[in-house]
């Protein structure tokens, strides 16, 4: 048996790919032994698509996705006002420090004494004395209402203009702003995000006494040799898993001209089981993701290097790329607005990697959810954090994102299963 789950007996063999079988003969093995069977018809992850239970559920139908543009344009020029801001200071203390409508103005900029300074973050500039600027009345409402007016590269989310607050509390939050006069002061040091230390994971990953997602391991072996419908499991055509996929899970995802598509670890399982076995271990379902755990930890210590050599693939790759700096959401974010334009900052307490370092640990352990996380549900969750509809996780945009991922962590090694809050 060879790597790819190809069957041969003799001079020719067959292929089970979907519906149909090709004959190989000893001429066309060279290239044959490169394909691996694939189902090519159904879905790889449960239709219709819906949201886990524990995330939130809201109706964010108008907003940019990944699949689709739908967000309402940013304004030509600033509105105008009438005259000076008539606001409540007060209130507008506490909605700048509100959580429940995307995170907060805490979350990028320093405010003195909004939120009791507790970990603000500083993606945005320090507004502790933005009272003392002279700013109008109608600049501070317009950079509020919808920055993009000013700056249309900005990483500030349009508050107004999609929705998160009505005129009147952009209003008391100007009205708050223009009282701020004083430099902040931190209740500790950790509270200032300039002298906050930069995280540094310690813990021993690999150690099934520190990270439980080592226990996947164990599970996914019994996976490889259960035997499905077709009579058939992992271990009777990968018999020497550690040989055949030591660098395996570190060259993809690839282009799969059979399916037009990127395809990734978790896609593959689901596609290649279907054909091979007969077992069903969609996409984000626990089986899936100890099978993904499993063969990216054969490849451990093997650099990530993926091909993006090939027409097809180069295009996913700009595709790819494309998605990257796309604004989603009722929030207004890219990826690269918070892994590029804002990466090596803090938003709130969390600190913001670049891309390169965002991939080669997955799928990891989740120590704030107790579960595994593979990339794409890394994906889902960023989108439904800014107030997006994720897209089911065999999407095809997915596919040309991660690609484009992978290509910027190429040559970190692979680590896995990763562990992080």
């Amino acid at each position: 048996m060879r790597q790819g789950g190809i069957f041969a007996a003799g001079a020719a063999f067959l292929i089970v790919a979907g519906a149909f079988v090709l004959a190989v003969t000893p001429a066309s093995f060279a290239q044959a032994k490169e394909l691996a069977p694939l189902d090519t018809k159904g879905d790889a992850s449960i239709r219709p698509w819906k949201r886990y239970d524990k995330w939130p559920k809201r109706d964010e139908s108008k907003f940019n996705t990944l699949a689709k543009i739908s967000s309402p344009p940013a304004p030509k020029e600033p509105r105008k006002l009438s005259g000076p801001i008539k606001g409540d200071a007060a209130n507008g203390a506490k909605l700048v420090s509100n959580r429940k409508r995307g995170g907060s103005c805490l979350a990028c900029h320093v405010m003195g004494p909004a939120g009791g300074a507790n970990l603000p973050g500083n993606v945005g500039p320090d507004l502790s004395e933005i009272g003392n600027a002279n700013l109008t009345d109608e600049f501070l409402f317009n950079y509020i209402y919808d920055a993009r007016v000013y700056n249309p590269e900005t990483v500030m989310p349009p508050w107004g203009s999609h929705g998160l607050f009505n005129d009147q509390e952009i209003s008391d939050m100007v009205a708050f702003l223009k009282t701020l006069k004083s430099p902040a002061v931190f209740k500790t040091a950790l509270d200032n995000p300039e002298k906050r230390p930069a995280p540094v994971e310690k813990r021993a990953n690999l150690d099934p006494m520190e990270n439980p997602g080592m226990w996947a391991i164990d599970k996914a072996k019994e996976l490889w040799s259960k035997v499905g419908s077709t009579g058939k499991s992992c271990a009777s055509c990968h018999g020497n898993p550690a040989m055949q996929f030591k660098a395996w899970a570190s060259s993809l995802p690839k282009w799969e001209p059979r399916l037009n598509k990127v395809l990734g670890v978790e896609e593959f399982i689901t596609r290649h089981a279907r054909a091979t076995t007969g077992a069903e271990y969609l996409m984000e379902t626990d089986d899936n993701r100890v099978l993904s755990v499993y063969l990216h930890n054969l490849a451990e210590g093997v650099p990530i290097t993926v091909d993006v050599s090939n027409a097809a693939a180069k295009a996913a790759y700009k595709r790819g790329e494309v998605l990257a700096n796309r604004k989603l959401g009722q929030l207004n974010f890219a990826c690269t607005d918070c892994h590029g334009k804002s990466a090596n900052h803090w938003i709130r307490g969390q600190w913001l990697g670049t891309l390169k370092g965002q991939y080669d640990h997955f799928p990891t352990w989740r120590t704030s959810q107790l579960v595994i996380w593979d990339i794409r549900q890394r994906f889902q969750w960023c989108q439904v954090n800014i107030r997006a509809d994720e897209l089911p996780p065999d999407a095809k945009e997915y596919g040309d994102l991660e690609l484009y991922l992978a290509a910027q962590n190429d040559g970190l090694k692979e680590n896995v299963p990763g562990i992080r809050h």
